[in-house]
């Protein structure tokens, strides 16, 4: 699976989004988190293999999350459906 990291100053929670590449949601996601300094990684989906896809769908499904990008996985235990900017702002505490 090809997992991008992006740098950021901000470490406080681990991050990781499922996102589409062409997914106007996504990008408006990714732009927040580099805006706010927020240090993630994530996997474009729609760019795995086939094993790769049935794993991140597996792991979205059984966390309760529904499959419409992007999904962002917090600390392990929070799962934001969509762009959420008031839940990502929330959950990241800034």
């Amino acid at each position: 699976m090809d997992v991008v990291k992006v740098p950021g100053s901000n470490r406080k929670h681990k991050v990781r989004m499922y996102a589409l590449s062409t997914c106007i949601w996504c990008k408006r996601t990714k732009q927040f988190l580099k805006d706010n300094n927020i240090e993630y990684e994530y996997v474009d989906v729609d760019l795995a293999n086939r094993e790769d896809y049935e794993q991140i769908r597996q792991e979205i499904l059984s966390r309760g999350g529904s499959l419409s990008f992007p999904v962002i996985i917090i600390d392990d235990n929070k799962l934001i459906n969509g762009f959420r900017e008031n839940d990502l702002r929330e959950a990241l505490e800034i």
